[in-house]
């Protein structure tokens, strides 16, 4: 009996395509580690970003930078996260 839990195109997949669906979700939740780490980091660079806006002369702001950095790099990670992880149904645990 089929499991009725799998959405219908991945019911009949060869061994070969089940392992390149596994590889690409692994990949997913690689990327949503990523980019709550990065979330998490972008958090704690928040804490200077004001101060280095208020007191840095002229264009250096190196706070600000990495804080825009590591946040286009959270939600670059979210969004590569999601859209590889699309369709599992199981929790992920490394």
């Amino acid at each position: 009996m089929a499991n009725l839990r799998l959405p219908v195109q991945e019911r009949n997949l060869t061994p070969a395509e089940v392992e390149a669906l596994d590889a690409r979700r692994r990949r997913g939740q690689l990327g949503l580690v990523i980019g709550f780490q990065a979330a998490i980091i972008t958090t704690l660079l928040t804490l200077w970003v004001g101060q280095d806006l208020t007191y840095s002369p002229g264009l250096q702001r190196p706070m600000f930078y990495w804080a825009c950095i590591t946040g286009l790099l959270s939600l670059g990670g979210f969004a590569y996260g999601l859209a590889n992880r699309r369709g599992s149904t199981e929790f992920i645990s490394y």
